[in-house]
């Protein structure tokens, strides 16, 4: 049968997918598959999708990628891909790919804010920004200049902006969005053990007897994962046991043993509850059975409380946009809350042991991350309310749910977390992270596997999974966050400045100390007028943040200057004032770093298309417009703090005042690694960052790029790893990551780190637990908040003096408390967004495969039918969907993947044009400063 070259090439792809893993080919499919693979170069990338980081090959030809499949050698994912992870070669050849600068200009060739796109040169686009970055410089100070960063850069373009924002601006105002999807578990983490990052691995799903998710469709959106868990549970059915704990019911739910349905927010008296349940069923807290592992907690664990009138991360009373009325009454409502609030009768119970009740007037102070020791008795006390009937009462999220069927469910979760010899794991995504109360629930989740000894142990663990491929590789274990340096170090730290300086060639005194322009801030900052240039990096800013509507206006109306750097035109590209086209991928050297520590690199696979350029390539061509003149004088910031002019002592160091950010920041340290053609792992592969290409693209200059000479993706990755070495973030060689498919850190002596804080199999536990003298089969040796207040759950105690506690964790007492918005009569209905399966975040790539796009062309709003029925709305019609800050028009969905209870519709964020952001709410976690989008009050109405 002959075969037309598409039919040709599928068929070769579908074997080699097929025989990657295990699955018999037919011979006359095998022969084409043979025969049209001769000329391809196969070669090993991680996926550009979610935090799963999966492995993946590629096959190339005619500068081309023709083919993708399954890495069978990679741990991750052992061969097999999700419907997205298929697609990884179609996402970077859309027919509207960004192939050239575009500057929206008047008819005279001029910057007008208020123009069209026009092509321009990469010199003109330079141009442009270096006149409105010291423009904002001049007007701002260092807080002026801005960066949404994301965890979705590589590990070295990261590096590579946060050097240029701190060390060369002198600017903290670099936040990813990654701050929306896990900083909640990262405050949570640096709360508990001092230092960040999961304990555990992916090896726990293969160990493990219980599968518990927690405000998780992993079936969805880690698909490669729940594969494994779906394959553990098929492997000992009677044993294995998978329970759901969700908001509403979807795909994950299909295979639970048990599935809960919970009211918004509720997961916080849930994980309570479990904890009360624990210490009231033991003997020493007056019960009758041996629960808690009493020779555990003494060793590693203390008992701890923190304030509770901590607000929800709004704008605050006095904010330059408030003041100016830019916000509605209705908006205000809800903004209000921010202050001070009513306390309700739903949570009154759960605060009163912190002294408060019903009606009480709660006057919030900003969120702190201050805590202090209490006693176990303290600890105690704050779970009396949460018995079964309370928890029960405002918990259950199903209305047409029998509550005492309800109860079993949630006795039937504690006995299987409490069953002695049981192991168990909790994963968790965004429906515990994106929560305004989400470092609480995270560190309540360590609570409950403390106490019976079922964390950092093979099968046991509270585990974090993270959405974005780099959100741990790149924003975290970088530090790309405005308030962090690389290696868990901090900006505000003296001695962590000192060593970020030193190894950086700055004179001391040159990093800014104030981090604090997250990335919610950032977005205010435009709106108040302080930060006039903002420079979008691999994310979608505009499209992905809460109460979008201000954040669009304020970028379109106000004087500032907006730069995006793209694959594709989406919501922010159309914001901004000039788009940069950004090399996608495979079409650059990098690294990702995913949930379970693995860090994994690839190498540049094809050129980019058109003129597109890397983020690194742009951020060291905007380093070049930069002198020690221009950025090193004295600045003071808006808190009154002055940063020292350091010229003087930069000329000490043998610089020049017209030494460019290139040459101090890129250059200097970066030619001593050399590019070698016939070196392993450059032979054979492209390298336009460093050494040009054929498209022979006129960089920043208006000369044809020729690349910077050296091999600046291992400088940037060799220098940044030299930070953790040592320090419990351990990284493997540069070349290293080319041979194998990605590594657990702490690598030491050649050998990643399965289980951390296991004295048994972290290097740095049993270090610190032969440093200290004990026999403990745990250290906590993160040193972050180490040495403490004393005091009770209603406050510190000076009097008790500070507690130090090396190598410890912390159990924290934490209260249920209402979300700032809750239904109403007004907007009587819960709104929830996420993703699904086939689309990624934004839509930017996903909608541009066809495949993908014909799955699932749009976002729909999945609704209850007997809702639907009340409304008057029919599965197919269209519905507003409005809340106090926007509407936006869905299609109704009452059938399906997600099955909302009552009250409450899901509607995912990938599509433009069902502009979900729009409606939700702003608020964060005061901690953490993640937005939560979980919940919002909405009213559904025909449209």
């Amino acid at each position: 049968m002959a075969l037309n070259r598409r039919d040709f090439l599928k068929s070769a792809a579908a074997a080699s997918a097929a025989s990657a893993v295990g699955i018999a080919v037919p011979s006359g499919l095998e022969a084409a598959s043979n025969d049209a693979q001769k000329d391809w170069r196969w070669d090993k990338a991680a996926c550009r999708f979610c935090g799963t980081g999966c492995g993946i090959m590629l096959a190339t030809k005619g500068g081309k990628i023709v083919a993708v499949k399954g890495d069978p050698a990679a741990p991750v994912n052992r061969g097999l891909n999700c419907i997205k992870g298929y697609f990884n070669a179609k996402i970077m050849y859309g027919a509207d790919r960004l192939k050239t600068p575009l500057l929206r200009m008047n008819d005279k060739g001029e910057f007008d804010k208020h123009g069209q796109f026009k092509p321009v040169s990469w010199q003109r686009a330079f141009d442009e920004m270096e006149k409105h970055a010291k423009k904002a410089l001049k007007a701002s100070g260092p807080e002026g200049v801005a960066v949404f960063a994301s965890g979705q850069y590589t590990v070295m373009e990261g590096y590579a902006a946060q050097k240029m924002m701190k060390g060369g601006f002198r600017s903290n105002a670099i936040d990813p969005n990654a701050r929306h999807c896990m900083a909640s578990a990262v405050v949570g983490f640096y709360q508990t053990f001092g230092i960040d990052e999961p304990s555990g691995c992916y090896d726990d799903i293969e160990i493990t007897d219980t599968i518990v998710t927690w405000g998780s469709n992993m079936a969805e959106m880690h698909p490669i994962l729940w594969s494994r868990v779906s394959d553990r549970k098929l492997s000992n059915p009677d044993k294995v046991k998978i329970v759901n704990i969700q908001t509403y019911t979807h795909r994950t739910c299909d295979i639970g043993d048990i599935n809960i349905i919970f009211s918004p927010n509720t997961d916080l008296a849930l994980w309570n509850y479990i904890a009360h349940e624990i210490v009231n069923r033991d003997k020493k807290g007056g019960g009758t059975e041996d629960i808690i592992d009493w020779d555990f907690i003494n060793e590693n664990i203390i008992f701890t409380a923190g304030p509770t009138n901590i607000g929800y991360g709004m704008r605050r009373k006095g904010e330059k946009s408030l003041v100016d009325g830019k916000y509605t009454a209705k908006e205000m409502e809800t903004i209000s809350k921010e202050m001070e609030k009513k306390i309700s009768a739903k949570e009154a119970p759960s605060l009163a042991p912190y002294g408060y009740k019903e009606g009480d007037t709660m006057k919030n102070t900003p969120g702190t991350l201050k805590h202090w020791k209490i006693s176990f008795e303290e600890y105690k006390k704050s779970l009396e309310p949460y018995t079964l009937d309370y928890v029960a009462k405002i918990a259950k999220g199903d209305p047409n749910e029998d509550i005492e069927e309800f109860k079993k469910k949630l006795q039937a979760l504690a006995d299987l977390y409490i069953e002695k010899g049981r192991k168990v794991v909790s994963f968790w995504t965004m429906g515990m992270n994106q929560h305004t109360r989400g470092t609480w629930v995270n560190t309540l989740s360590y609570n409950v596997h403390f106490m019976l000894n079922k964390q950092a142990l093979p099968g046991n663990g509270a585990f974090s999974l993270t959405g974005q491929p780099s959100a741990c590789g790149t924003a975290r274990e970088v530090g790309t966050f405005c308030h962090r340096l690389p290696a868990d170090m901090m900006v505000k730290n003296p001695k962590h400045r000192a060593r970020a300086e030193k190894t950086w060639g700055l004179p001391a005194g040159t990093l800014n100390p104030v981090g604090n322009q997250h990335i919610m801030k950032i977005h205010r900052d435009i709106e108040d007028g302080v930060v006039k240039f903002a420079w979008v990096n691999v994310c979608n800013a505009y499209q992905d943040s809460a109460s979008a509507k201000h954040w669009i206006k304020a970028a379109r109306e106000m004087d500032n200057f907006i730069v995006t750097s793209d694959g594709y035109p989406g919501i922010s590209a159309k914001v901004s004032d000039l788009v940069l086209p950004s090399a996608m991928i495979y079409e650059k050297w990098g690294a990702y770093g995913n949930a379970e520590r693995r860090t994994q690199h690839w190498r540049q696979q094809v050129l980019p298309v058109g003129d597109a350029m890397s983020d690194t390539w742009q951020w060291m061509e905007f380093a070049k417009r930069f002198t020690v003149k221009d950025l090193w004088g004295e600045y003071t910031l808006r808190n009154g703090k002055k940063l020292p002019n350091v010229i003087a002592d930069a000329k000490k160091m043998g610089y020049k005042e017209d030494t460019t950010m290139y040459e101090i920041l890129y250059a200097n340290k970066g030619k001593a690694y050399k590019i070698d053609l016939n070196k392993f792992p450059q032979k054979g592969f492209d390298n336009s960052d460093c050494i040009g290409d054929s498209r022979n693209v006129k960089g920043g200059d208006g000369k044809v790029a020729k690349g910077c000479g050296f091999m600046v993706h291992e400088y940037l990755f060799e220098e940044y790893a030299s930070f953790g070495r040592g320090h419990g973030h351990d990284l493997a060689p540069f070349d290293v990551y080319h041979k194998v498919r990605g590594l657990k850190w702490p690598v030491v002596d050649g050998k990643e780190t399965q289980w951390r804080f296991n004295v048994k199999y972290d290097p740095y536990a049993a270090k610190a637990v032969k440093k200290s003298g004990s026999k403990s089969t745990h250290a906590f040796y993160g040193p972050l908040a180490k040495n403490i207040l004393q005091g009770s759950l209603t406050g510190p105690d000076k009097k008790l003096g500070k507690y130090a506690l090396p190598n410890k964790a912390k159990i924290f007492a934490r209260p249920y408390m209402d979300p700032p918005e809750m239904p109403d009569e007004t907007y009587d209905t819960w709104l929830c967004t996420g993703r699904v399966l086939e689309h990624w975040h934004s839509g930017t790539m996903t909608m541009r495969v066809p495949e993908l796009f014909r799955a699932v062309p749009e976002a729909l709003c999945y609704m209850h039918p007997k809702d639907a029925k009340a409304k008057g709305l029919k599965r197919g019609e269209l519905c507003w969907v409005e809340s106090r800050r926007g509407k936006v028009k869905a299609r109704v969905e009452t059938r399906g993947r997600n099955r909302p209870p009552q009250g409450l519709v899901f509607v995912p964020w990938f599509d433009e044009k069902v502009f979900i952001n729009k409606v939700c709410l702003d608020a964060t976690c005061p901690m953490s400063k993640q937005t939560d989008y979980k919940k919002c009050a909405v009213s559904i109405k025909k449209a």
